[in-house]
């Protein structure tokens, strides 16, 4: 199964060295022990939430896999560490996931309808999803549907200084299929 990991720089979680590649234990069990990833990107944050410190990944989740139910985190035994994420990459991905799964309980990041960027991105969610924030910052957005409430358009900008402006606020243009000033 796909998932997604944070770890501290190097390939560093809670003190062990993992290796691009196979990693392999002996037991999973999500509150005690095994290699913690988890399906929506965004539960990484929760776990890694300074983006300037930690690293994020895809990963392929095998062996005995076990479940949490306080989010998507779940427990493998084999955990191949894929591919490193940018951040635009992870954010791409944490969208994806809620084209995907529309209907799940929202992850605690993602704001509604208007958001200002905290921790070096903003992800908004809503009918005209609206974000704000500072040099270099991810404004993410994901667009709904206003009678389903399915994810109709997504759409992401660093704030550069230069076509994104800092302090400004920026919204999705469906026509235009960009983000653009509101």
């Amino acid at each position: 199964m796909i998932a997604y990991k944070g770890f501290s720089p190097g390939l560093v979680c809670r003190g062990y060295q993992f290796h691009m590649g196979l990693n392999v234990t002996d037991m999973a069990n999500c509150r005690d022990n095994g290699f913690h990833c988890a399906e929506d990107p965004l539960d990484c944050l929760t776990y890694y939430s300074d983006m300037e410190d930690s690293e994020y990944y895809i990963v392929e989740a095998g062996g005995d896999i076990d479940e949490d139910d306080l989010d998507s985190k779940i427990a493998c035994t084999h955990l191949n560490i894929l591919k490193r994420l940018t951040e635009e990459e992870f954010f791409l991905h944490s969208l994806a996931y809620m084209v995907d799964h529309p209907k799940r309980r929202w992850n605690s990041k993602v704001q509604k309808d208007k958001g200002e960027a905290c921790n070096g991105y903003a992800l908004v969610r809503g009918i005209d999803p609206a974000a704000t924030g500072e040099l270099n910052d991810i404004l993410a957005f994901a667009k709904e549907d206003h009678a389903t409430g399915n994810i109709i358009q997504v759409a992401l900008a660093r704030v550069d200084g230069r076509k994104v402006l800092p302090g400004r606020w920026y919204g999705v243009n469906l026509k235009e299929r960009q983000v653009s000033l509101i």
